[in-house]
């Protein structure tokens, strides 16, 4: 009688083992889940920092002149009436070259 339950007992031991390392919801499985959300983590973080970037730039736009300014002068090539443009040929720029303010004028022209 005592032989047989621990035989039981010792199959049931094993049955339980089984299904923690290796059943459904077991430990493998969850490895294998840990590294899966390790790797999509690991995908997400790159568009996690764009999104932070162009959030702050928003915040810029939305709330300064600074960052109006700086994206004038890079995308429109837009110069103050206070400064001179000097083109120099053969030099190649992501602007196009607009033309010097005349003093009085309240923009200037572009070409």
């Amino acid at each position: 009688m005592l032989k047989t339950l621990a035989i039981v007992l010792l199959a049931l031991l094993a049955l339980l083992q089984y299904r923690l390392w290796l059943g459904q919801g077991g430990v493998m499985e969850m490895n294998e889940v840990s590294g899966r959300v390790a790797a999509l983590e690991a995908e997400n973080q790159p568009l996690r920092d764009r999104n932070a970037r162009l959030s702050a730039e928003v915040v810029d736009l939305k709330t300064g002149l600074d960052a109006i300014e700086e994206r004038a002068r890079s995308d429109v090539g837009m110069v103050r009436t206070d400064e001179q443009f000097f083109w120099v040929p053969g030099v190649e720029t992501d602007v196009a070259p607009v033309a010097q303010p005349t003093p009085g004028s309240a923009q200037g022209a572009s070409e």
